[in-house]
């Protein structure tokens, strides 16, 4: 060990000598809120819009030509295996769907290769935070592992009204920690090289979040 390490180290232990207790943090912030669900919804969807994404209404009679709409004509998407099969469109000649499994362990996960020739992928969402504009998933069998929401170059990801909070103790309060979390707030972006608007960097290039309201 060189000497400046146990230096540090030794000042370390000697602070934490006269301090082995450290003071519980402060935590007087809200920790629930009492937003109507009308401006929840509108929140997260003037959040999400700011931060480039695209969103869009529907019912659970109208999602299924929703995504129809948002997959186009033809498409090649993969999906979890616990996603509604009612929320998704019939396929056609030019337009499939691939399910992956989730374990790459077992037959059915599609290798990194074969999710980077989809067109599209479609999840579902653990529960989104209207302040700010963040969408989580908590790979849930509805929402998968990490890399079919990260991979395809599209993400329509599914918000139902009754998981949309306001803050971020209320998001965080439904979040199982055991398992993997991704959160987003847009489609992939970064402005570190130049200071210019790069997409697509690190996930999705285009985001469509469509806000699942009760049947009509």
């Amino acid at each position: 060990m060189s000497d400046a390490k146990s230096e540090i180290l030794a000042r370390i232990r000697t602070a934490l000598a006269d301090n082995p207790t450290p003071p519980e943090p402060t935590r007087d912030y809200r920790h629930t809120s009492s937003a109507s669900l009308k401006d929840r919804r509108e929140l997260l969807a003037d959040r999400l819009i700011d931060y480039k994404a695209q969103v869009h209404e529907a019912t659970e009679d109208t999602i299924a030509t929703t995504i129809a709409d948002l997959l186009g004509d033809r498409a090649r998407y993969v999906v979890p295996t616990g996603l509604k099969s009612e929320w998704l469109p019939e396929d056609t000649a030019t337009r499939s769907r691939f399910v992956d499994s989730g374990n790459t362990e077992k037959s059915g996960a599609l290798s990194n290769k074969e999710l980077d020739a989809m067109d599209a992928v479609v999840t579902s969402s653990t529960v989104s935070c209207a302040e700010t504009g963040t969408v989580f998933l908590n790979s849930n069998p509805d929402e998968g592992r990490r890399a079919i929401s990260l991979i395809p170059d599209h993400h329509i990801c599914v918000v139902p009204e009754e998981t949309i909070v306001e803050i971020v103790p209320e998001a965080l309060a439904r979040v199982d920690r055991a398992h993997p979390v991704t959160m987003f707030s847009g489609p992939s972006a970064t402005s570190d090289i130049e200071l210019q608007r790069v997409e697509g960097v690190h996930g999705p290039r285009r985001l469509d979040v469509i806000l699942l309201g009760a049947k009509s």
